[in-house]
């Protein structure tokens, strides 16, 4: 999964959002580094709710737009289950593997990684 269809996932398991609520989300969620496009984002969110793990919770009209909100569904949700628990396993992964950079030959410790 890419790292903004994740992003996206995750903006949406707390509670429901409109478009520019998820662009919002994921810029926090990223610390600022990922930035989503309204072409992007409203391509990811076809592709998703086309997937079965996002769907139209409701529509209001403000300021004469229409505004959607979009919720993880429940499939979604496990979804978002499985790859945050894949990411955890990859990068305990590459945790371990930069504490043997501290054996004989590899220079020493990494830091930031106890």
């Amino acid at each position: 999964m890419q790292e903004p269809t994740f992003l996206i996932l995750t903006a949406l398991a707390a509670r429901p959002l409109h478009g520019y609520g998820i662009v919002q989300s994921v810029l926090s969620l990223s610390d600022g580094e990922v930035k989503l496009r309204p072409g992007t984002l409203y391509g990811a969110l076809d592709r998703l709710a086309e997937q079965g793990l996002i769907e139209v919770e409701r529509e209001e009209a403000v300021e004469g737009r229409l505004r959607r909100y979009y919720r993880l569904t429940d499939h979604g949700a496990s979804v978002l289950v499985t790859e945050a628990t894949r990411l955890r396993r990859r990068a305990a992964t590459a945790e371990t593997q930069l504490k043997d950079r501290t054996a004989p030959g590899f220079g020493g410790p990494v830091p930031g990684v106890a």
